[in-house]
């Protein structure tokens, strides 16, 4: 894992926009995002325990893998929004970019590779991008039913419950 602040300079997402000014897990636990290196799954078997997560699948982000779809949906994942559940993500292979928001709504970029675990709260901003192999293998860990329902950042959500719970624990 490696975070940073992102770049802002345009070019594709899939890049690493690395600004150089680095970002160490305890001020990404003061955003609520909590970071996990597990080499084995007994690891991620034990925190899904211990949170309470029954359900979990498995996607593969790649060419290969959706054909004509991915390039829609690569860019679909980088639109910003938010989940009303907590995200847990596992990398299973390949890599990829988390960019959440900063407590001033600048974006810190995530950069997992396999074994990492990232743990996403519900009401935080962000977005998911491949880096430039085109490839990741996630497992999506659920405390119920899987369900992945983005709800992209709008005015209107100022007034999303889950949001404002985020922003009164982690933002204010």
């Amino acid at each position: 894992m490696k975070a940073y602040m992102y770049d802002n300079l345009p070019g594709d997402q899939r890049l690493p926009h690395d600004s150089g000014r680095a970002v160490d897990t305890d001020e990404l636990a003061k955003l609520g995002v909590l970071y996990y290196h597990f080499p084995d799954i007994d690891g991620v078997n034990k925190l899904a325990a211990d949170r309470g997560y029954k359900n979990r699948d498995e996607i593969v982000v790649s060419p290969e893998k959706m054909g004509d779809v991915y390039e829609d949906k690569v860019k679909m994942f980088f639109n910003e929004h938010l989940h009303e559940d907590e995200e847990i993500r596992y990398i299973r292979g390949g890599q990829g970019y988390f960019d959440v928001r900063s407590k001033d709504d600048e974006w810190v970029r995530v950069r997992l590779e396999k074994d990492d675990l990232l743990i996403l709260p519900a009401g935080i901003y962000h977005r998911f991008t491949t880096d430039e192999s085109n490839y990741v293998h996630a497992m999506r860990l659920f405390q119920d039913e899987p369900k992945w329902t983005p709800l992209n950042r709008c005015p209107d959500l100022d007034t999303n419950a889950q949001r404002q719970e985020y922003v009164g624990q982690y933002l204010a």
